[in-house]
């Protein structure tokens, strides 16, 4: 277990690295460090970025897709998911379902495209996935910039968590308000919807990638209620809360991007528009 200046100086270095934009050694090189000390890391970034005047408005889960575990990480290591806090910083809405984001600083980018939940009240401990879906006030199309600050995207599960979960910015777009009915069946239809991913580099879009909501832990709801029982065994986090923006992971690998080029997709089996955004 990480003593609390040992957790305290890791974060500090994570930050300074985020903010000049450079690579850090895996913590994990330290064989006895653990993922619980990663999220003891976490936990002092929390603080340390609440104290400079940052406030939190959710969290991302990261590694929901199955299907790319075996693409990130230290071979055979990634094998369930974890989560990381969003701030008032890296989240930004869209105008029309368009954006432009810079990737000045963002050091080896890859866009993900997510499915965005938006807490309108607290589930109950024991909420059954019905009950989850329930306390969901809208629904939204969203793209996560993910960074890595570990050479070649090379890391173990501890080292995610405690480099911000990987979570570089969140673009959301236009929100929808779910109705009662909707919400009842949003597991189920989430699990059968899905996405393209398509890419102009210049000269012109070509397809990228696809996937379902079902590959995101069975549904992006079902993802939501993994976050919501991993809280529950720590004590040291705040468990979900009313107002909250939870990104459900990526439905696709996760794709290098690069200044110049425009992303764009497209759903099927649900009525969220798609998204486009532009790296300068």
């Amino acid at each position: 277990m990480l003593m609390s200046t040992q957790a305290n100086r890791f974060a500090h270095q994570l930050l300074t690295a985020r903010a000049d934009g450079t690579l850090l050694p895996r913590l994990s090189s330290d064989p006895e460090l653990t993922l619980a000390d990663g999220y003891d890391v976490a936990k002092c970034i929390l603080d340390i970025r609440i104290a400079e005047g940052e406030q939190p408005v959710g969290r991302k889960i990261g590694f929901t897709n199955r299907k790319a575990w075996n693409k990130f990480g230290v071979l055979g290591q990634i094998d369930a998911p974890v989560w990381s806090t969003m701030y008032d910083s890296t989240v930004r809405f869209t105008d029309d379902n368009r954006a432009l984001q810079k990737l000045a600083g963002a050091v080896q980018p890859r866009i993900e495209p997510e499915i965005i939940f938006k807490l309108g009240k607290a589930p109950a401990r024991n909420a059954s996935i019905k009950e989850l879906a329930a306390c969901i006030e809208w629904m939204a199309h969203g793209f996560e910039l993910v960074v890595c600050p570990f050479a070649d995207w090379q890391f173990a599960p501890l080292d995610a968590v405690a480099a911000f979960g990987l979570h570089g910015s969140l673009i959301v777009g236009e929100p929808h308000i779910l109705s009662q009915a909707s919400r009842r069946s949003l597991a189920e239809v989430l699990t059968h919807a899905s996405v393209s991913l398509s890419a102009d580099f210049g000269e012109g879009y070509s397809l990228h990638g696809a996937g379902f909501g079902g590959d995101v832990l069975d549904s992006p709801v079902h993802a939501l209620m993994h976050l919501h029982k991993l809280l529950q065994t720590q004590p040291q986090f705040a468990p979900l809360a009313a107002g909250e923006i939870i990104a459900t992971g990526t439905w696709t690998e996760a794709y290098p991007v690069a200044a110049g080029q425009s992303w764009t997709t497209a759903f099927s089996g649900v009525s969220l528009p798609g998204l486009t955004v532009g790296f300068v």
